[in-house]
């Protein structure tokens, strides 16, 4: 059993009207110090594989069918073994 772990976020130099109205109310109570805040999706997702390299192909497949949306947003993503 494999544990993925999904990392959906736009992609850098698009505007992130979310990130932004966060940082700004960040900001507006007192955490002067954010330079930036952008807003994304974490996924978490169980499944069966044989190996790693299966997991791989079949999450990357999840992620331009389905997950995001790659004309917009970025995807990345970390494997875990379950015991």
């Amino acid at each position: 059993m494999w544990l993925v772990k999904i990392y959906v976020t736009l992609k850098k130099g698009l505007l992130d009207a979310q990130g932004a109205a966060t940082q700004n109310a960040l900001e507006s109570l007192g955490f002067e110090e954010i330079e930036e805040v952008r807003m994304g999706k974490y996924i978490n997702i169980k499944m069966k594989g044989q190996n790693r390299q299966m997991v791989i192909q079949r999450v990357e497949e999840m992620g331009e069918k389905l997950l995001a949306n790659p004309v917009i947003e970025d995807f990345d993503y970390e494997i875990e073994v379950l015991k």
